[in-house]
């Protein structure tokens, strides 16, 4: 038997080729490319307690592996979803032993981090605060929303970004050539178009492309002494078809398909769906488009769009190919068929222009968390459903209090809004 494939495997290449340093981390530029300011933080040791959040394999973990061998710290790891109270302070107590007896930090990463309540959250407030651990939490959701304001407010917030073509591409020739850690033991011969599939249907996810990598390297034949990868073994690996069209051409048939819908031609837009699908386009990209569509071009017209496109994205990623396309096709129709509306996108752009030139923080008085009520009664809230639904009142601050971001077009049910948005300004007058 060749010597070669004596070596342990059971550790995943992604795994074994996780950096160990910021040099060799690859990606999220945005927050550890040179002179950001986690980058600086790591080099000086002065990083607090943060929460890490974005895709997963995108490099949380790894990071936080970092900055604890950067900071010559003890590192500690827990999962929300497999530990609770007694495993954060068994943490916490030892942390703080170490730090009075070695004057050693710890650093506490907690995986999945919004998997805790907020009993279990409470547990490492006071740790966090007084410094006895440096919290790192990682987590795929949005911790704004899913985790308590509590640890949120004592923690600074680093998103990372998806993986780019290139990050993956760039570690899939490292574990090519690395012999301490990765294949680099064996003669691997792969192709551009191969490395370029494998990332791009890894859609950002190093730890999938590593492992899909590995897969290939162990279970291809030898020929001629060479482990020869190739699109064909590629897309075996990696479960997914390779797209069967040029770039070029795909952006080309994804333009036409979202100015079909636009366009309500409704035997385009499933024949060039249709198209993507069968070249190996993956399903959730159309439904996305359609998501995005459903609220630029429809809108207020018919906000059942919405609804009909989030559906197909659901069925798409529940159900799967090839029952979603079934719904897929649904929503389609009814988009391209639905009378049509910009109103929505019109008004995001108004108020997002407002809202980077005009920064008015001169909230009105009767608006603010605690308002202070003049001598004559002015300045007080006055609640809506007290006045049957409406009453007259100042939101916006006086510099921005005319303008004017909706304005109803008279498609669909949005006609509708146009009677009602003059009676409410009839009523302010």
């Amino acid at each position: 038997m060749d010597t070669l494939y004596k070596t342990d495997f059971r550790t995943p290449l992604s795994e074994r080729m996780r950096p160990k340093t910021l040099d060799e981390f690859v990606g999220q530029n945005h927050i550890v490319g040179k002179n950001m300011l986690l980058r600086r933080a790591i080099q000086i040791n002065s990083l607090g307690s943060c929460i890490f959040y974005g895709p997963p394999g995108c490099g949380k973990t790894t990071l936080a592996n970092i900055i604890a061998n950067t900071s010559n710290s003890k590192f500690e790891k827990l999962n929300a979803v497999s530990s609770g109270v007694a495993d954060a302070k068994r943490v916490i107590d030892k942390a703080r032993q170490d730090a009075n007896i070695y004057g050693i930090k710890t650093y506490l990463l907690l995986d999945e981090c919004h998997r805790w309540n907020k009993a279990q959250s409470d547990c490492v407030l006071e740790a966090i605060e007084d410094g006895s651990i440096i919290f790192i939490g990682s987590t795929t959701e949005n911790p704004y929303i899913n985790m308590t304001r509590a640890i949120v407010s004592r923690c600074r917030i680093f998103e990372f970004k998806p993986l780019t073509n290139k990050d993956i591409i760039t570690m899939i020739d490292r574990a090519i050539i690395d012999k301490e850690r990765g294949l680099g033991q064996y003669n691997i011969e792969i192709s551009n178009e191969a490395k370029e599939h494998i990332a791009t249907i890894a859609n950002g996810d190093m730890r999938q492309a590593l492992n899909a990598l590995e897969l290939a390297v162990l279970t291809t034949p030898k020929k001629k002494d060479k482990i020869v990868i190739d699109i064909k073994v590629a897309e075996q690996c990696i479960q997914r078809k390779a797209l069967s069209l040029n770039e070029d051409v795909y952006y080309d048939i994804l333009s036409a398909f979202c100015k079909s819908l636009r366009g309500s031609d409704t035997e385009a837009a499933l024949y060039y769906a249709n198209r993507l699908i069968e070249a190996g386009c993956d399903p959730k990209i159309i439904a996305r488009r359609m998501i995005a569509h459903a609220s630029e071009d429809i809108g207020m017209a018919d906000s059942n769009a919405l609804l009909l496109a989030c559906s197909a994205m659901y069925a798409v990623e529940k159900l799967g190919p090839p029952e979603c396309y079934l719904n897929l096709a649904h929503a389609i129709i009814y988009i391209c068929e639905a009378e049509k509306s910009n109103s929505v996108y019109l008004a995001l752009e108004k108020a997002k222009n407002d809202a980077i030139s005009n920064k008015d923080d001169n909230i009105p008085n009767n608006l603010k968390n605690h308002p202070s009520i003049n001598n004559d009664g002015t300045g007080k809230y006055k609640y809506p459903h007290d006045f049957g639904g409406y009453v007259k009142q100042q939101y916006m601050p006086n510099s921005l209090k005319d303008r004017v971001y909706y304005v109803p077009s008279k498609n669909g049910k949005e006609k509708n809004l146009i009677r009602k948005k003059s009676f409410n300004k009839d009523l302010q007058k």
